[in-house]
């Protein structure tokens, strides 16, 4: 046994110098326990080797370590997106981790349209048009663009079914658009809906509503009544939607306010997002905290991993001072390609939104503890219940969905101390060419067999967290005995199965439990418990049921097309176009093929031969 701890450490002091870099302190399995940078490589290893001095994490951390690894870089700012990385792919223990890491929604004003759409939009900003954004949420987003309907009448609908209508929809009717499909709008006028919708994005409604009130008192004039209600009913919409914002900041144009509250070794962060003096949301966040770490460190890195993928605004406001302020400033100022100022608001406006997201985030941490207290309690529970030795920490649950055995799938969710781990979830195409049609038992055994086959290659000494701590089936003792076998056969028998099967009369509440060589038994209607494992049942449902329709809808809409090699969705929409099915495709002449627009002779002649020589 190699050493470990201080004296580990020390041995590479001689070999490093001052540069800065990033290193890696592993554990004797080869798991990285941290991942630093380091202005100075040498004087931050060096701190590492003294036996005193260290707060209890980085103690335990520093005892733990039985090798490093360095990098060096150009800069210290290389070292930091270096270090961020990192992190992020390798999830070490003792290190703060944002674990969830999804993009955010925008508002997209196409311009591939001489009228244009606008519409939510997520992803790369590919297609051609305006984009406002970050919101939040999806769900912020969506009341957005419905006020949006109500005050600017613009068409949400795909570019087919505009050019598909021959009289207006129901959007029209209700005014929520203004058709120009059909010609009930110029494209003049049409083109100042967009132009003021976008005024809006951008912040500019007084404008806007100062316009509205002055046409509205022109149509009244005028005698114009019907026209002069619709304007009212659009500045009474605009007023709505800035009335729904909620905070709106007069002095902060764009800004994302990130607060963060710790209690109990667990950390709430907080960010709402400032864009064009409105508020677009806000979402809550809680980043693993490295088995202890400080504020500082939290924040510094959350910042460093939310912003590795995303463009950082003008201004970030935190409510904590984070290790390296003026570092993290010039790295988010060279990913953004200008200045972006980091500030920790001490008074005014900016104060007053970073204190308002601070609460949001001491509530949400309070609410999320307050859930976890009761999941362990149920956790605790369901161990009793059943008998087992320790409390589990992860539960995989499997189901599978088919329709006379076509179509199958089989499904596992995950659910742990903090609830539904959705990252965890996984979906299992049934490939067993043998199975007969409906198989349960069978398509269950290829389920069990892939999963653990799986599990025993990437962690056969099950020191990475993944493996279960308890089985849930769907389905009585059949079930629970080939399962139980499976695992049997891999070795892992050790592992604890349970069955959920409905009762005589197949109604909820009357579920019973099967375990190998045990009699069955069922829980009090009213048990807690019983919810509990309800719920991950039909959570498990869900998922199958939902995975099934997926693979079922994708197979209705494949065609012969789809193993052509060069016909991509383009080509495939030209030539359905053209010819009105795949089976017309297949059968056309090469002269004809070659007459479809955006079908090359090359490509023509590809498609021919496919269809000819394999008929």
């Amino acid at each position: 046994m190699g050493k470990t701890g201080h004296d580990c450490i020390r041995d590479y002091l001689t070999v490093l110098d001052n540069s800065p870099g990033v290193y890696r302190m592993l554990a004797e399995n080869g798991s990285v326990l941290y991942v630093g940078k380091a202005r100075n490589l040498k004087k931050r290893v060096t701190s590492y080797s003294k036996p005193g001095g260290h707060t209890p994490r980085i103690a335990r951390m520093i005892s733990e370590t039985a090798s490093m690894m360095f990098l060096t870089t150009e800069t210290e700012t290389e070292a930091l997106l270096l270090e961020q990385n990192l992190i992020k792919q390798l999830k070490p223990k003792y290190n703060v981790l944002l674990r969830d890491d999804k993009s955010f929604p925008n508002i997209l004003v196409s311009r591939a349209h001489e009228f244009p759409q606008i519409k939510k939009h997520r992803g790369a900003r590919k297609e051609p048009g305006e984009y406002y954004g970050p919101f939040a949420s999806a769900g912020a987003v969506n009341r957005t663009l419905n006020q949006l309907q109500k005050v600017f009448l613009l068409r949400d609908c795909s570019d087919s079914v505009f050019e598909g209508r021959a009289r207006p929809c129901l959007l029209y009717q209700i005014k929520r658009c203004a058709a120009p499909c059909v010609g009930k709008i110029s494209k003049r006028d049409y083109a100042a809906l967009v132009a003021d919708a976008e005024r809006f994005l951008k912040g500019k409604s007084t404008r806007i509503q100062a316009r509205l009130a002055t046409d509205m008192e022109q149509a009244s004039a005028a005698l114009d009544f019907e026209r002069a209600a619709a304007l009212r009913d659009r500045i009474r919409a605009l007023t709505q939607v800035q009335q729904n914002q909620g905070i709106n900041p007069r002095g902060v144009r764009e800004a994302d306010v990130i607060a963060l509250h710790m209690d109990g070794g667990q950390a709430c962060v907080q960010v709402f997002f400032i864009r064009a003096n409105q508020n677009w949301g806000n979402r809550d966040y809680y980043p693993r905290t490295g088995a202890g770490a400080e504020a500082a460190e939290v924040l510094q890195g959350f910042v460093g991993q939310f912003y590795s993928r995303r463009d950082p605004p003008k201004s970030v406001l935190l409510s904590h001072p984070i290790e390296d302020h003026e570092l993290m400033q010039q790295v988010l100022s060279q990913k953004a390609g200008r200045k972006v100022e980091l500030a920790i608001p001490l008074r005014g406006e900016k104060a007053e939104l970073v204190a308002g997201a601070a609460r949001n985030a001491r509530e949400s941490l309070a609410r999320r503890m307050s859930e976890t207290a009761a999941q362990a309690k149920l956790l605790e529970g369901l161990a009793e219940a059943f008998g087992l030795e320790e409390t589990p920490t992860r539960i995989e649950v499997y189901d599978n969905s088919h329709i006379q055995g076509a179509h199958a799938v089989g499904a596992m969710i995950v659910s742990g101390p903090e609830g539904f781990i959705k990252s965890q979830y996984r979906k299992f195409n049934i490939k067993g060419d043998d199975l007969t049609p409906g198989d349960d038992f069978g398509m269950m055994k290829e389920v069990l067999k892939r999963r653990f086959r799986r599990l025993l290659k990437e962690d056969a000494d099950r020191k990475t967290g993944v493996w279960p701590d308890l089985l849930l089936i769907d389905g009585g003792a059949g079930q629970v005995s080939v399962v139980f076998g499976i695992l049997q056969e891999m070795g892992v028998a050790d592992i604890p199965v349970v069955g959920v099967a409905k009762g005589v009369d197949r109604d909820a509440g009357k579920e019973e439990f099967h375990r190998p060589g045990k009699r069955p038994f069922a829980l009090r209607h009213n048990d807690p418990v019983l919810y509990f494992i309800q719920r991950l049942r039909d959570e498990a449902h869900r998922f199958a049921i939902g995975t099934h329709r997926a693979k079922r809808s994708k197979a209705i809409g494949a065609t012969p097309l789809d193993d052509v090699p060069g016909i991509g969705a383009a080509r495939k929409r030209a030539l359905l176009g053209h010819f009105g099915s795949a089976k017309a495709v297949s059968r056309a002449g090469l002269a004809d093929l070659k007459a479809v627009d955006g079908i090359s002779d090359r490509v023509a002649e590809k498609l021919y031969d496919y269809f000819h020589e394999k008929g």
